[in-house]
């Protein structure tokens, strides 16, 4: 463009169109490091898939090899399958409110499994449906008597205010929580039963396995950065619009065409 391109492009050096180079690189900066955090998302989504598989891929082991009253459950854990034999203390039910399947409203049923330790397993003993205005305490079906073999998945606890039981109700699982209500030794962790020996009369519908997906963070991360693009895409186009607009005949002041004529 020689001269007359320096001349006409000199409005980018004004004070309006710098601070518009400004906001541009500032959001550009955000949308990538936004994109690299939903990266990392999907990388740890990624690796903590592939210890879960490998979790649910091996034989099930004695309870105690990875649950412990004095340890909570390593993250690297969860999803292990364990067994355990006891005898359920239905006399202490949670129950665990808020737990729809297929959108049906339901609970899930928590009960300690006395081992012959002395030390008790939370077990959730799996799903049944229920009327959606939870006024009444439904009638769930009684675990199955005497000794007790479970099979299921460690899980780890749940955290927060929803983990306090109140009435025999609560809306999160934490042995940490619950355990303050019981009269034995408590595992840290849960367990989310998957198989009973023998089985119960009336039985609950098992847990289900976990979500394996990768998620949709790769995707948000390639829009957030494809947002940075844009970001300085748009600044060239309104670029090229002011420039073709005071470099054209018609976008110069009658002043500017005579002097350059």
């Amino acid at each position: 463009l020689g001269y007359r391109g320096e001349v006409v492009f000199r409005f980018l050096l004004t004070r309006r169109w710098l601070g518009l180079l400004l906001a541009v690189v500032l959001l550009a900066f955000a949308c990538v490091e936004l994109g690299r955090w939903q990266f990392w998302r999907y990388g740890q989504r990624h690796d903590s898939n592939e210890s879960i598989r490998k979790n649910l891929a091996a034989a099930p082991v004695p309870v105690s090899r990875v649950m412990s009253t004095t340890e909570p459950v390593p993250d690297s854990a969860e999803w292990t399958k364990v067994v355990a034999t006891g005898t359920y203390d239905p006399a202490h039910e949670e129950i665990v409110l808020y737990r729809t399947r297929e959108g049906s409203p339901g609970v899930d049923v928590v009960v300690p499994l006395v081992t012959a330790s002395g030390t008790a397993l939370l077990v959730d003993r799996g799903w049944m449906g229920t009327v959606a205005n939870g006024n009444v305490r439904p009638d769930v079906p009684a675990p199955p008597a005497g000794t007790v073999t479970v099979n299921g998945w460690v899980r780890i606890n749940a955290s927060g205010g929803s983990v306090t039981p109140s009435n025999g109700y609560v809306r999160a699982i934490s042995s940490d929580a619950i355990k303050a209500t019981l009269p034995y030794p408590v595992y840290d962790g849960f367990l989310d039963r998957t198989a009973e020996s023998p089985p119960a009369a009336r039985p609950l519908a098992a847990a289900l396995p976990p979500d394996l997906s990768s998620g949709p963070s790769f995707f948000y991360g390639l829009q957030w950065w494809f947002f940075a693009v844009l970001a300085f895409g748009f600044y060239v186009y309104f670029a090229w619009t002011e420039y073709t607009s005071t470099s054209s005949p018609e976008g110069r002041t009658p002043a500017r065409v005579t002097a350059r004529e």
